[in-house]
């Protein structure tokens, strides 16, 4: 630690930062809550996780993982379909375990929360009326009754790390909770639907695709506000908002 050639900001906004200092990974965040989420949910994670260096709020000291990230929203992955399907053995693994004791969302909050954003979005202008109104609808089919799982919460490729064919860890376990499992897959693939098939067949188990699909509007439409309130781009080649019109 003494003599790195770097200091890398891996993510960087007003509500937290990760840095990537030699083979440590040092996240700071405003919500300990967050990071109280984080360490517990990687000690009941039945999956390869960082280690846990040290702690002191705010932050809070990671191991690195070997190999890279599966895969980035945006980008094309370079990862192979084994790869995919490895990635989707550790979803349905997670799963398979027992729930975290804290409480998750429900389909009636999601429902409560997607009106909110789907009018904001309108009466901000961020998005054609047309394209919200059809994802809207598409992403009700998510708001059935579905039977809890342990998720991950925010299963975006980019965090799970592969060497070859194998899943070497899973990072950022902040939102993990009670929830429902194809949501975790929906993330995973967003944006990568070219790896759906691969991700189903690795999870095992007789899963809706179309699920999955109306997961993809939901998780778009609840995203893209708080995405460009924290200086992302939504609307950058193959990210949510070319996830929404491709739903068209």
């Amino acid at each position: 630690m003494l003599h790195v050639e770097e200091v890398e900001v891996v993510v960087a906004h007003r509500d937290c930062a990760t840095l990537r200092v030699g083979d440590v990974f040092l996240k700071v965040d405003a919500d300990q809550h967050r990071t109280d989420t984080e360490v517990e949910a990687m000690a009941l994670a039945p999956v390869p996780t960082p280690e846990v260096l040290w702690r002191r709020p705010p932050a809070l000291a990671l191991a690195a993982l070997p190999g890279r990230p599966l895969g980035r929203l945006g980008e094309p992955s370079t990862a192979s379909p084994a790869a995919w399907a490895a990635a989707g053995a550790a979803v349905r693994a997670l799963h398979d375990a027992p729930p975290p004791p804290w409480p998750g969302r429900d389909p009636d909050r999601l429902a409560a929360d997607l009106d909110a954003e789907c009018a904001r979005l309108l009466d901000d202008g961020l998005l054609p009326a047309d394209l919200v109104a059809h994802n809207r609808r598409l992403a009700q089919a998510a708001l059935r009754p579905w039977t809890p799982v342990f998720v991950h919460g925010d299963l975006q490729p980019a965090h799970v790390f592969v060497d070859g064919d194998e899943v070497t860890g899973v990072i950022d376990w902040t939102e993990a909770g009670p929830g429902d499992a194809l949501f975790d897959l929906a993330v995973l693939t967003l944006g990568h639907e070219e790896h759906l098939g691969d991700v189903i067949a690795g999870y095992g188990a007789d899963v809706d695709p179309d699920l999955i699909r109306a997961w993809w509007s939901l998780r778009c439409l609840l995203a893209i506000r708080w995405l460009v309130g924290h200086g992302f781009d939504p609307a950058a080649p193959g990210c949510e908002i070319d996830v929404l019109k491709a739903r068209m």
